[in-house]
């Protein structure tokens, strides 16, 4: 595996690869944008090359499902330019959330899980990846608790309904937590998440998940370490992924609360390198 997370304090190739190699990280965020210059996109692609970083995801995170066929069409351009760009980076993937039919645009929506959705999923997922026609890197979908893909089984359905090489999967395990029973066996849902989709998945988000005692079920998204989330489980699992997978930590308000997420994975995946010898 490779971890990575957001860095602080960078503003050029040559900070940006001294921070991450400060952090310890070997994945990065896409440090640039579809108007950045060539020349600029080119100069961190050298940068990363030269220090053995690779690039995680470029993220596009807009509504391909908008309600309004304007801003359905537009999210829909601006995913084929977050795509090339991923593609000029050679990064891992280009990802995003499938959409919602709701206002909001990653939010649960009742028509989310309507047979309409998926096959509009299915024919914009293929239009983006036609349009740009990727060699190096893939469009990908996260999963996410209240939209297609929400499980090891209707992921795995994804990728065969899309039908395309330059399509992938990428692992939010703790999006995928949505009962006590999931959330008190995590390390089951991990597993099979590898045993299903293992092939597909291009990249992972990596965080925690708090339960709540009181009725109904609540449960929150907190800083690694302060959930219940089986994180040494998680990297015994992914291990079986392929060597240079990213996993990103995410999510947090500053560079402080990174540092304490970075310290705690780290102190686990020590424990699980010495499990594995």
């Amino acid at each position: 595996m490779r971890f990575g997370a957001p860095i602080y304090g960078w503003n050029d190739p040559e900070s940006w690869v001294r921070e991450l190699e400060r952090w310890g990280y070997r994945t990065a965020y896409a440090p640039v944008d579809p108007s950045s210059p060539a020349d600029v996109v080119q100069a961190y692609v050298d940068a990363a090359a030269q220090a053995d970083v690779t690039f995680a995801e470029v993220g596009a995170w807009v509504n391909v499902l908008d309600p309004d066929d304007e801003r359905r069409k537009a999210a829909i351009e601006h995913c084929k330019a977050k795509l090339d760009l991923a593609e000029r980076l050679g990064a891992r993937c280009c990802v995003n959330i499938a959409g919602s039919r709701g206002e909001a645009w990653d939010g649960p929506h009742p028509d989310n899980y309507r047979p309409e959705a998926l096959e509009m999923i299915v024919d914009t997922v293929r239009e983006i990846i036609d349009a740009v026609q990727p060699r190096r890197t893939k469009y990908s979908i996260e999963t996410m608790p209240w939209m297609i893909p929400d499980s090891a089984q209707n992921s795995l359905e994804l990728v065969q309904a899309v039908d395309r090489e330059r399509f992938g999967i990428h692992f939010d395990p703790v999006n995928l937590v949505t009962s006590p029973r999931t959330y008190f066996h995590s390390r089951a849902l991990v597993r099979e998440f590898v045993d299903v989709v293992g092939p597909h998945i291009t990249a992972i988000h990596l965080k925690d998940i708090a339960i709540e005692g009181k009725l109904t079920v609540h449960m929150s998204e907190v800083r690694l370490g302060l959930g219940g989330f089986d994180l040494f489980g998680f990297l015994q699992e992914v291990q079986r992924l392929d060597a240079d997978m990213p996993v990103l930590l995410e999510h947090l308000p500053s560079e402080e609360e990174y540092r304490l997420a970075h310290a705690h994975l780290e102190q686990v995946a020590t424990k699980a390198r010495a499990w594995e010898k």
